[in-house]
């Protein structure tokens, strides 16, 4: 669902061996997961029902090898999403996705969605992803969907625009990214490095 290229040519760069997997039995093989995407919620969860990818990702989550979703696939990992009717996520992290919802506030006008562009991390849970990278870090963000974890203790980072919501996620062996550290020049490979590197 869009973005693997850059995000393989991102880890490529920093000296990562990155292998695009579309089967099972390969998947399970891996030692690390980097789970990305760009697009609709409901079809990106189709296309890994059709694959057969749903099962082997969750038992990959659960197994303690590190793991990483970027945007999309931030979201998928959550219990239900919004976006366009109501659509079952992967259960991974208990919790839901929502739109950005401005209206009828003063400041409607200049709050856009989607919220694209750069904007700040503030740390809220530490994560191995952001060794070595300062509170107040700016990375670049395309999305018009934020995810709310039942669980306030998984979120690492939190990002305002028009509210405080969860721009990152960590939990155990798992971290998920709504912004796209790929597209966030030198501290977003930085962060990829952190990841390759654990």
């Amino acid at each position: 669902m869009g973005n693997l290229h850059s995000v393989q040519k991102s880890f490529e760069k920093v000296g990562a061996l990155v292998q695009i997997v579309r089967d099972p039995g390969e998947l399970r093989q891996v030692d690390k997961i980097v789970l990305p995407g760009v697009g609709a919620f409901a079809d990106a969860m189709q296309t890994l029902r059709e694959k057969g990818l749903v099962e082997p990702i969750r038992e990959i989550a659960e197994s303690g090898k590190w793991f990483l979703g970027i945007c999309l696939g931030l979201q998928l990992l959550f219990d239900v999403s919004y976006e366009d009717g109501e659509y079952e996520g992967l259960g991974i992290i208990p919790g839901k996705v929502v739109r950005f919802d401005f209206s009828g506030r003063k400041d409607e006008k200049e709050l856009k969605i989607p919220h694209m562009g750069w904007n700040s991390l503030q740390y809220r849970t530490p994560s191995p992803l952001y060794r070595d990278i300062p509170d107040g870090t700016y990375v670049y963000f395309v999305h018009s969907y934020y995810v709310v974890p039942t669980v306030a203790g998984v979120i690492a980072t939190t990002t305002n625009h028009g509210c405080d919501f969860a721009s990152s996620i960590v939990r155990n062996n798992i971290m998920a990214t709504q912004f796209h550290p790929e597209k966030s020049q030198r501290l977003g490979l930085q962060m990829l490095q952190n990841f390759a590197r654990l």
